[in-house]
């Protein structure tokens, strides 16, 4: 049930979710699926601007367990099967298909708006109530939380719960009430970015693959352009924060000149109309020291962030609602749960896969793996494993000693 202007009223459920966007929309599916009572609160209404529009194929695997694949599969959006980077005359592409680790080798490329309000909508019809424009103020952690929450009039009131799961994304809510914040080991990057009317000719670019492409001068800064449904596009670069420090009305120029220097981008966009203003996003680097605590647990992007270079958010998050509600089923029956063991620490190994190819991205050393001319099929379709996602695959040794391997790779790379 959705229900955007709920009068205010003391709430008595199994378990409360901050958040209505991926992992909010799976864990409330998944919990309602096992029987038990979900309240979602939402403080901003959907359809919603989001960024992180290309999906990875390990993601479809969890809307397909949380029964809201068919939703998206014909809500029409951009097939995607791959990557297809970029640097001056050197190009690689990754066919997601042909990778190490079976399962989706496919997925689609999004308008967030859109696919966030398919899932939690249908989290609705599977019994989950939905409270839109509701505000959650405070939480009194323990056995038996207690959520302060505020209507958009104003209006107070309490959710007592057994559990809570924080799903708020960029938002933090309880990293931001219970001070839980930590210092994160990635420098502090920004993004500005907008949708390009494309129109692009048939075989101009591959439609199927998200196209990531190195800044001709700096391998630091890179872009991204992600063809989306009906001729759009997403197009954004990245860099140091430092980088896109001019005024919020220089920002338009900033991109088309960053577009215009880059001559995939350039040849491929050029010209083409904005057509929304250009957004700026910074800081966005996050972590905590865990991710769980008395009566609740951080899912997604409430816990931890990276970096958008390998499009891993969407996959952390919905991965991260699938742990925490197979722990959290079994506390609700009466277990005794180790959530450091059980959620924790399982999240974070893939986490930290995405987190040695994230680093090695930006010092070069990836770059120069990804755009070696003689790659080794095998070692090939490991690296594609983990750019689909599959960062939690511990057959693949790039997942299980991704640091090591990496470096070893490289040096490989750059010695023959």
């Amino acid at each position: 049930m959705i229900n955007a202007n709920s009068q205010p009223a003391a709430v008595d459920v199994d378990v409360a979710i901050i958040g209505a966007g991926p992992s909010g929309a799976v864990a409330a599916a998944l919990l309602k699926k096992a029987g038990h009572s979900v309240l979602v609160l939402e403080r901003q209404h959907f359809p919603r601007f989001s960024i992180g529009e290309s999906l990875l194929p390990q993601s479809m695997a969890y809307l397909e367990e949380a029964d809201m694949l068919q939703a998206v599969v014909e809500a029409g959006f951009q097939y995607k099967n791959g990557a297809h980077f970029v640097h001056g005359d050197k190009t690689s592409s990754f066919d997601f298909r042909d990778k190490h680790t079976p399962g989706w080798g496919t997925t689609y490329q999004v308008e967030r708006a859109a696919f966030d309000d398919i899932l939690i909508r249908r989290a609705a019809q599977q019994g989950a109530e939905v409270r839109f424009g509701h505000t959650v103020q405070a939480l009194e952690t323990g056995d038996a939380p207690v959520l302060e929450v505020q209507d958009e009039a104003g209006s107070a009131y309490a959710v007592q719960a057994r559990f809570v799961l924080d799903a708020s994304g960029f938002g933090r809510v309880l990293p931001r009430l219970l001070a839980l914040e930590s210092p994160t080991r990635m420098p502090t990057r920004a993004a500005i970015f907008t949708h390009v009317r494309d129109g692009l000719p048939a075989g101009s670019t591959d439609r199927d693959k998200i196209c990531i492409a190195v800044h001709p001068a700096r391998r630091d800064v890179w872009y991204w352009m992600i063809p989306l449904a009906q001729g759009r596009a997403s197009v954004g670069c990245v860099a140091e924060a430092s980088f896109f420090d001019v005024q919020e009305a220089e920002r338009e120029a900033q991109l088309r000149a960053l577009i215009r220097a880059e001559p995939t981008l350039g040849a491929l966009i050029g010209d083409a109309p904005f057509l929304m203003p250009v957004r700026h996003i910074g800081g966005y680097a996050a972590n905590v020291e865990r991710l769980y605590g008395p009566g609740y647990a951080l899912l997604g992007n409430a816990g931890e962030f990276l970096d958008p270079v390998f499009s891993s958010g969407v996959t952390i998050a919905l991965r991260s609602a699938h742990l925490a509600v197979e722990t959290l089923k079994r506390q609700l029956r009466g277990e005794t749960v180790d959530w450091l063991a059980g959620y924790d620490r399982p999240l974070r190994r893939g986490i930290d896969t995405f987190r040695a190819f994230v680093d090695r991205w930006y010092t070069g050393e990836l770059q120069d793996i990804i755009f070696y001319p003689d790659q080794s099929p095998s070692i090939r379709r490991m690296i594609s494993a983990v750019l689909a996602g599959y960062a939690w695959d511990e057959t693949n040794p790039f997942v299980a000693d991704p640091v090591r391997r990496l470096k070893a790779l490289h040096e490989v790379c750059t010695t023959l």
